[in-house]
C-alpha cells in the first residue's frame, strides 16, 4: 500500500507535491518561480504545514548533497529562505529548526561552495526578527563552525579568503540572533567568547602580514572582521566586558603581538571607541591588572602594554572618568618604581628600561591628548596626586625602593615633572587660586632652587603652561621689540580672582625667579622659559600693583647681574639681557611713553658697546671681552629712580618703584598670616582708640571719611587726592 502511495504523485500529500513542482528537470534552469508563489501561500493559508514543509526540503536537500546534485541543493535553499522572509507565524519555530538542519548540513560538506551557501542562508535567517520565542535553540555548532572557516587555509587564496569571510560573516549573524535574546545560550559566556573574538582578531591581523601590506584590503576583510568587531563591543553591557575584553588580551600574549604595539593599540581604538562609554574605565582596570600580571615579561611586551594604557586613558577621558584616572597613575608609578630600580640595578630581569617605558609614550604630547580632554577641577584633582608622589627633599618621602638613592629620587622627580607638564598643557581655569592651591605651588616652586638645570627647566615650563589661559607662551622669545604689537598677544582685564591669587602667591613667585637666575648651570632654555614665565605674568595676571613689582624685580635682576660676581661671564650677561628684554616688554605694555623712550635709550647704547648684554648678543658672541661685563655703569645701565619719576606721573606708586626689590625668605602662608594680623590690630585699633587719635592718623582725610558715612561736619579743606595720606585700612 506505501509503495503503491509513493508511485502515484495524485496519492501524494499536497505539500509535497507543491514542494516537488519548484524543482525544474533540469536544475540550471533555476527555482520554478510560479511553483514557488503557489507553496508560498499554501505555507501562508496553511501555517500548521510549515514544519512538515521544512521537513520534507531538508529531506531533500540531504539525499541531493549525498548523490552531489549541488543545482538542486541550492534551489532548496533558494526556496527555504523565501518561506523564512514571507511567514511569522507561531508554526515557525519548527520550520527554524528544519532550516538549521539543512544549513548545518552544508556547514559541515567539505565544499567551499557549500560552506558558503549554507552561511548566506544563515545569515538572511539573522537579519528576520522573529515573533515568537525559542526555548531549544542552540547556536553552539553555528559558531564553532564559523570560527573555524575564519581561520581556513584553503589551498587557493582566493577561496580561503572567501570562506574566512563567510565565516566572519556568519559569527556577525549568530551575535545580532542572540545578543539580545535572553532565551538563548548567553553568547558571553567564556567559551564562545574564546571562539569568536580570537577569530576576529586572526582576520584583523591579516593586513600587518608583510605579505599583504603592500596590496592593502583589496578584499575587504578587515574592514569587515573590524565592524564585525564593532558591533560585538558595541552590544555589550557592563557585565560582558570583561569575558569580552580577556580574549583579545590572551590573543595578543599567545601571538607576541604587544611587542609591536601598533597591532595591540589598534585593537584597543576599537574596543574603546566600540564599547559604551560609561564601560570604559572596565577595559582600563582590565588592561592595569594585565600589566601587573606581566610583571615578570620582556621590557618590551610591558612598554607596548603601558602604551596601550595610555592610548586607551586617552580616548576613556572623553566619557567617563571616574576614579580610573588615579588608578592609571597608581599603576604606572609602581612601573616607574620597578623602572628605576631597573636602571641603578644594571638590568635585573622584569623591569623595564625608563626610556622603554615612560620616554616614548607616556609623556609626550599627541594631540587631544589624555590631560587635554579632563575638565578643570579633575585636573586640579591629578595635578594634586601626582605632587603628592613627587619626592620633594623634607616635604615628601622618596619613591623609589631604598637601594634607589639620591639618584633614584632624581629619575622619579623627572618622570613625574614630566608626567605632570602633560597634565597642565591646556590648562584653563578662571579661579588660579582654588585651582592651584598652597599645598601643590609650594612644593612645586622648591624644585626651582634645585641644583639640577633639567628639574629647574621642567618646573619653568610647568608654571608656563599653569598661567598662559590666551595661548600666549610661543609668542614670547627672548629678544628686544621695537613693537611688541607684531606679537598679537591676547589679554582680559585682570579679575578679582587674579588679584587675590598674585596678592597671595606673587612673592613668593618672584622670589623663585630671582634665586633661580642666580644658579651657575642655567642656559639659554632657562632664560627664555623664564622671560616667557615674567611675560606671562605681565599679561594674565597682572594689576597696577604687579606691573609696579615686576618692574622692580627685572631692576633687582639687573643689581644681580652686576654685583655677583661669582657668577659665571655668561649667565651675568644672560640675565642683563633678560632685565633688558622684560623691561623692553613691560614698558611698550604700560604704554607710557617716558619710560619707553628711557628703556630705548639704555638698549640703543649697549647695542652700540656692550652688545653682548641684550640677547641678541649673549646667546650669538662668544663673550671673548670679558672684562667689559665688570665695567657696566652709568647710562649703560637702567635707572631706578628715572622709571620711578616717569611712571609715579602716570599713577603708578612712585615711592614703591624706588624702592629696591628684596627676595622674601619668609614662607608665603607666613606673609599671608601677618596681613591678617596686621588688618586685625588696624580694625581693632578703629574700634578701641579716641576719636582724637584716630583723627591724627587720619589726619586730613578725615573729612572726607566722615562725610562718606554722612556725618554733617564743617566744610573740609580740600587737598589735592596725592597729597593725602589713607589709613591702612582704607586702602586696597
Amino acid at each position: 500500500m506505501y509503495g503503491v502511495c509513493g508511485c502515484c504523485g495524485a496519492l501524494r500529500p499536497r505539500y509535497k507535491r507543491l514542494v516537488d513542482n519548484i524543482f525544474p528537470e533540469d536544475p540550471e534552469d533555476g527555482l520554478v518561480k510560479a511553483n514557488m508563489e503557489k507553496l508560498t501561500f499554501y505555507a501562508l493559508s496553511a501555517p500548521e504545514k510549515l514544519d512538515r514543509i521544512g521537513a520534507y526540503l531538508s529531506e531533500r536537500l540531504s539525499r541531493d548533497v549525498a548523490r552531489h546534485r549541488y543545482g538542486y541543493v541550492c534551489i532548496a535553499m533558494e526556496a527555504l529562505d523565501q518561506l523564512l522572509m514571507a511567514c511569522h507565524c507561531q508554526s515557525i519555530n519548527l520550520f527554524v529548526e528544519s532550516f538549521l538542519t539543512m544549513v548545518r548540513k552544508l556547514l559541515e560538506a567539505d565544499k567551499p561552495n557549500l560552506q558558503i551557501l549554507g552561511t548566506n542562508s544563515f545569515v538572511k535567517f539573522a537579519n528576520i526578527e522573529e515573533d515568537t520565542a525559542s526555548y531549544h535553540r542552540s547556536y553552539d555548532f553555528f559558531i564553532s563552525r564559523f570560527s573555524e572557516m575564519c581561520h581556513s587555509s584553503y589551498e587557493d587564496p582566493d577561496i580561503r579568503t572567501k570562506i574566512r569571510m563567510a565565516g566572519i560573516r556568519g559569527l556577525q549573524g549568530v551575535v545580532r540572533k542572540t545578543v539580545n535574546d535572553e532565551l538563548q545560550a548567553n553568547i558571553w559566556d567564556p567559551q564562545h567568547m574564546d571562539k569568536i573574538v580570537p577569530s576576529l582578531l586572526f582576520n584583523l591581523q591579516q593586513d600587518q602580514i608583510p605579505d599583504r601590506c603592500a596590496e592593502g584590503d583589496k578584499d575587504g576583510t578587515v574592514d569587515l572582521t573590524e565592524r564585525c568587531l564593532r558591533e560585538l563591543l558595541g552590544r555589550a553591557v557592563y557585565g560582558n566586558i570583561k569575558n569580552a575584553v580577556k580574549p583579545v588580551l590572551m590573543h595578543l600574549d599567545n601571538h607576541s603581538l604587544w611587542e609591536g604595539k601598533s597591532f595591540a593599540v589598534r585593537c584597543f581604538k576599537i574596543i574603546m571607541y566600540s564599547i559604551q562609554s560609561q564601560h570604559s574605565h572596565l577595559v582600563i582596570q582590565q588592561l592595569l591588572g594585565h600589566l601587573d600580571a606581566n610583571s615578570k615579561s620582556s621590557a618590551t611586551v610591558r612598554a607596548g602594554i603601558v602604551e596601550v594604557i595610555s592610548e586607551a586613558a586617552v580616548i576613556e577621558a572623553s566619557g567617563s572618568i571616574g576614579p580610573t584616572v588615579l588608578e592609571v597613575f597608581n599603576t604606572l608609578l609602581k612601573q616607574l618604581r620597578l623602572s628605576v630600580d631597573y636602571e641603578l640595578g644594571g638590568g635585573c630581569s622584569g623591569s623595564v628600561p625608563l626610556y622603554v617605558i615612560f620616554s616614548p609614550c607616556s609623556y609626550s604630547v599627541p594631540q587631544g591628548s589624555f590631560a587635554g580632554t579632563l575638565p578643570t577641577y579633575q585636573r586640579s584633582e591629578v595635578m594634586l596626586f601626582i605632587m603628592g608622589k613627587i619626592p620633594v627633599p623634607g616635604m615628601y618621602p622618596t619613591l623609589g625602593s631604598s637601594n634607589s638613592g639620591f639618584e633614584g629620587s632624581r629619575m622619579i622627580q623627572i618622570m613625574l615633572l614630566k608626567s605632570l607638564l602633560q597634565v597642565t598643557v591646556g590648562f584653563q581655569t578662571t579661579n588660579m587660586l582654588t585651582a592651584l592651591p598652597s599645598s601643590f605651588l609650594d612644593p612645586l616652586l622648591s624644585f626651582t632652587l634645585m641644583e639640577d638645570a633639567e628639574i629647574r627647566l621642567l618646573v619653568l615650563e610647568i608654571l608656563i603652561s599653569l598661567i598662559d589661559r590666551h595661548e600666549n607662551q610661543l609668542k614670547f622669545s627672548l629678544r628686544v621689540l621695537t613693537d611688541i604689537s607684531v606679537l598679537k598677544l591676547k589679554m582680559d582685564k585682570c579679575s578679582r580672582q587674579d588679584n587675590l591669587f598674585m596678592k597671595k602667591h606673587s612673592q613668593r613667585l618672584y622670589r623663585h625667579v630671582y634665586l633661580a637666575c642666580r644658579e651657575e648651570n642655567s642656559e639659554q632654555q632657562h632664560f627664555q622659559s623664564l622671560f616667557t614665565l615674567l611675560g606671562l605674568i605681565c599679561v594674565e595676571l597682572a594689576n597696577e600693583e604687579v606691573v609696579v613689582d615686576l618692574i622692580r624685580l627685572a631692576l633687582a635682576l639687573q643689581d644681580l647681574a652686576v654685583t655677583e660676581e661669582a657668577l659665571p661671564v655668561f649667565n651675568r650677561c644672560a640675565v642683563h639681557a633678560l632685565s633688558a628684554a622684560y623691561l623692553n616688554l613691560i614698558s611698550q605694555l604700560t604704554t607710557v611713553p617716558t619710560f619707553c623712550q628711557h628703556v630705548h635709550e639704555v638698549i640703543e647704547l649697549r647695542q652700540k658697546e656692550f652688545p653682548f648684554l641684550l640677547p641678541e648678543g649673549v646667546f650669538a658672541e662668544k663673550l671673548e671681552k670679558v672684562e667689559k661685563v665688570e665695567k657696566v655703569e652709568g647710562e649703560f645701565l637702567f635707572s631706578q629712580s628715572k622709571i620711578a619719576e616717569t611712571l609715579g606721573g602716570s599713577g603708578y606708586n612712585s615711592d614703591r618703584l624706588v624702592t629696591p626689590y628684596i627676595p622674601q625668605i619668609t614662607d608665603g602662608v607666613c606673609v599671608e598670616e601677618q596681613e591678617r594680623e596686621r588688618r586685625r590690630l588696624v580694625v581693632e585699633r578703629f574700634q578701641t582708640a579716641p576719636f582724637e587719635e584716630i583723627a591724627a592718623h587720619c589726619g586730613a582725610a578725615l573729612p572726607y571719611y566722615l562725610a562718606y558715612l554722612h556725618v554733617h561736619l564743617p566744610a573740609p579743606l580740600f587737598l589735592p587726592v596725592y597729597e593725602m595720606k589713607f589709613p591702612d585700612l582704607c586702602v586696597y
